[in-house]
């Protein structure tokens, strides 16, 4: 019994060691150092000591802070209060929160949520990622009959992989891709049930993973996995004598999915339909868009090019994209699986492997449907599509290894290591070699210096290898030597895959996420509703104001309204110019005061890192660097017209809001009204008070 509970002991006991800062030492699993490092007015809290800032750790982790950690946060927090939280009132100008599907409102382990304090919870949901896709992958391996040892290396790969890495703080991504290995496992149980009752709850687990991973929070990695599941349902169906009865089952499960999680996809699809998601995309010809095909050294060297973290990254952008490293050993596994193990399992995996990496690297295949403009494809980056391709290696790491224990004659690993040296030979010839032609002398040195650790692994992996064909047999001594060797590997695997995630992963202290600073403060003091209008993009970035309940016109977010990109637009161009590209790219950071479309927008609070001259704008507070200025001319949040103009087109009612004859406040644009005898000119003006403003529901009284 002790002995079938051990790998399970070890895969929940690794991550605790990964994150062992957070779980003996109280720092979070959170980028915060880049909140005090980065932005005001954070960093004037430090000024003195660190007058440059915090030190952090990674620049290319903010989007955890920025985005997906605030966006829970609030949706948490309705939550529970009993609300359904539809709104988002502080970002955009107020955006839809439910219908933004990485706020992840319905997700089963925001029950964590309710329990323990937020930033802990968030940090144990985290943790969850690497426990939980370790365990599933596991089970799913040993379910296939392989040897305990091959599906610890295996589930070891793919938790700690350079894509889980990469995207570990997310909170959305990993919740995601986790239940991949549990939706297979539920499915080989269905097609090999022996019992109603197992064969029901089987179904069940199925359904729930399902959904769990929908809800998760990340489209694009959802709809990777359901492409996968559905072709591995598929081979599983023809392999098990394509039974109508599971065929029909499985139709009723999915039924059952579209219904369950209609409350979320139904908002979001039409969230996608205002948005301006077609429009407003970096273009798929950009570099980086696909892996670059130099970048297929990070399988071996993950930081041959450097690390943000380190400060020496010279590659394409962006490092994180391009990162499918599963460790030297799961690696070595995985391609003699490939060549040398036949059976349908293998070849599966192998194509999964090779299909998911064609479509990730800039081939021809890859690129049809960009070129095509296919819906919601063609506006998601391919090189998520890693997660298939360290899935389907780290499954193959597990059949390598079953299989090279199981041979008799094992020389044949000495093909694929003899493969892999020249590789590494090569790229050791490349690097001592090259005069500074192709590559700047020091980017040869940074690539010298990160092609050292990953050649000593090699090389410890070919030792271990040699010994395990020399050990091998049915003599007992020879046997737990060879097992010994086989945990050696394990190991090894361990120390590599941690090193490198703990040099990518940051863990912060507790007291930068989001501090309280005298600028915030005031701004919270303020009697409202009201709006903040940063000039700078280094002052409360988008979306940290959701934090502090400050209500502003910028954000952050893949998915924003269109038409309010189009009124944004229009003022940055200074005209009634809507016409796409926008140039946002996701980040909408009005920083023009003096537009008389902010005072529309209730733009009462200007922060500003420099003096700023115009007459409406009256300085009323300053700490450290950031100053305050009281905006005169800001209209009210709701406020009475004397006059309506009923606008035929959206290009009529943006030439209508920049006409100077009318002042703002006096006259209301209204669009699309069918009965146009409801509207007349000369309205009578009263008075509004706001009796109540909360997210999802704000109260008004007036007097007419």
């Amino acid at each position: 019994m002790i002995k079938k509970l051990l790998p399970v002991f070890v895969l929940i006991i690794l991550p605790f060691i990964f994150f062992k800062s957070f779980v003996f030492e109280g720092r979070l699993p959170i980028p915060s150092d880049t909140i005090v490092g980065l932005y005001y007015p954070f960093r004037d809290i430090y000024s003195k000591t660190n007058p440059n800032g915090i030190p952090f750790k990674n620049f290319l982790i903010t989007d955890p802070v920025r985005q997906t950690y605030p966006w829970r946060y609030l949706s948490v927090n309705e939550e529970k209060t009993g609300n359904l939280p539809i709104w988002n009132p502080y970002n955009f100008a107020g955006t839809p929160l439910l219908a933004n599907f990485q706020s992840a409102v319905f997700y089963p382990f925001n029950l964590i949520f309710f329990v323990l304090p937020f930033d802990i919870s968030w940090s144990i949901l985290v943790l969850l990622g690497p426990l939980l896709a370790g365990l599933f992958l596991y089970f799913y391996l040993y379910n296939l009959r392989l040897k305990k040892e091959a599906s610890i290396l295996g589930a070891i790969a793919f938790s700690f992989s350079g894509f889980f890495v990469a995207w570990m703080e997310w909170g959305t991504i990993l919740s995601t891709a986790l239940w991949l290995p549990l939706i297979l496992l539920s499915i080989d149980k269905i097609f090999n049930r022996t019992h109603i009752i197992k064969f029901s709850i089987w179904s069940l687990v199925f359904l729930f993973s399902l959904i769990s991973s929908f809800l998760a929070g990340h489209l694009q990695t959802f709809f990777y996995l359901t492409v996968f599941s559905l072709f591995y349902f598929i081979a599983r169906w023809f392999q098990h004598g394509k039974s109508l009865k599971t065929l029909r089952l499985f139709a009723v499960f999915c039924f059952l999915f579209i219904v369950l999680t209609f409350v979320q996809w139904f908002p979001t699809i039409q969230f996608i339909t205002l948005s301006a998601r077609d429009l407003d995309v970096v273009g798929w010809k950009e570099p980086g868009w696909f892996i670059p095909w130099q970048n297929l050294i990070q399988f071996l060297a993950p930081d041959f090019f450097g690390n943000p973290a380190t400060l020496n990254y010279w590659g394409i952008w962006n490092y994180g994209e391009f990162i499918g490293y599963v460790g030297i050993v799961p690696l070595v596994m995985a391609f003699f699986a490939m060549f040398f193990r036949k059976d349908k399992k293998t070849l599966f995996f192998g194509a999964a492997f090779f299909i998911s990496l064609m479509f990730a690297l800039p081939t021809i295949f890859a690129k049809i449907p960009f070129k095509f403009d296919l819906p919601l494809i063609s506006t998601s980056q391919p090189t998520r599509l890693l997660f298939i391709t360290s899935f389907s290696l780290s499954v193959l790491a597990a059949f390598g290894l079953d299989y090279i224990v199981s041979l008799k004659n094992k020389k044949n690993i000495l093909y694929i290591l003899g493969a892999f040296s020249i590789l590494f030979i090569s790229f050791w010839v490349f690097v001592l070699s090259s005069q500074g032609e192709l590559i700047s002398f020091e980017n040869l040195k940074v690539a010298k210096q990160n092609l050292i650790f990953p050649s000593v692994v090699f090389m410890l992996t070919a030792i271990l290898l040699s010994l395990l064909i020399f050990f091998s047999g049915k003599d007992g001594l020879k046997r737990k030597i060879g097992l010994f060797l086989v945990y050696g590997l394990i190991i090894l695997t361990v120390i590599d895959l941690f090193r490198f995630g703990w040099k990518f992963q940051p863990f912060t202290s507790k007291e930068y996420l989001y501090p309280s600073t005298s600028i915030t403060t005031f701004l919270q003091n303020q009697k409202g509703p009201f709006r903040v209008l940063s000039t700078d993009s280094t002052i409360l970035p988008p979306n940290f104001s959701i934090m502090y309940k400050i209500q502003t016109l910028d954000g952050y977010d893949p998915l924003y309204l269109q038409r309010y990109g189009e009124f944004m637009i229009a003022q940055a161009r200074g005209k009634p110019d809507i016409s796409p590209p926008f140039g946002f790219n996701r980040i909408i950071t009005p920083q023009n005061p003096s537009s008389r479309i902010m005072d529309l927008a209730n733009v009462k609070y200007v922060l500003s890192l420099n003096p700023l001259k115009d007459t409406k704008l009256k300085e009323v507070f300053k700490d450290g660097h950031v100053v305050v200025y009281e905006n005169s001319l800001s209209h009210e949040r709701a406020f009475f017209v004397i006059t309506t103009l009923i606008a035929s087109s959206k290009q009529q009612a943006i030439n209508a809001i920049f006409d100077l004859n009318y002042p703002l406040n006096k006259r209301a644009v209204v669009e699309n009204v069918s009965d146009k005898s409801l509207f007349k000119s000369n309205w009578d003006l009263g008075k509004i008070d706001f009796l109540n403003y909360q997210e999802n529901r704000v109260v008004l009284k007036t007097k007419n």
